[in-house]
């Protein structure tokens, strides 16, 4: 990430932490713009997007999150939340059983061997 989409980031992090919803909203985008890979950008503006009630939106940053860390148990559980805000419970609960079995996933790693 360069110096500018992280200064964005952190703009967008301000504005989203006062409640300046729309500001921040459109500074996560302006960082997706700038850096298309960039995974925390994604999640953030799902947040903020389904925070101002724009949930289709939130859906499709957070398919993009997904897309680029498919292994990231919160980026799993944050689009199911999306897809629950958008009435499509079908969708949530196979995000959200995507999430548990990452989490599943961990757990197992961590487990101390007998």
């Amino acid at each position: 990430m360069d110096s500018s989409c992280e200064a964005l980031f952190d703009d967008a992090n301000g504005d989203l932490a006062l409640g300046e919803l729309e500001a921040a909203v459109e500074k996560y985008r302006r960082c997706t713009e700038l850096d298309p890979e960039f995974f925390e950008g994604w999640h953030a503006l799902g947040m903020a997007c389904m925070k101002t009630g724009h949930f289709q939106a939130a859906i499709e940053a957070g398919l993009r999150a997904v897309e680029l860390h498919p292994k990231d148990q919160l980026a799993w559980s944050s689009l199911s939340l999306f897809y629950v805000r958008n009435g499509q419970i079908p969708e949530a609960e196979a995000a959200g059983a995507k999430a548990r079995v990452l989490g599943w996933g961990d757990q197992l790693k961590t487990k101390p061997q007998s």
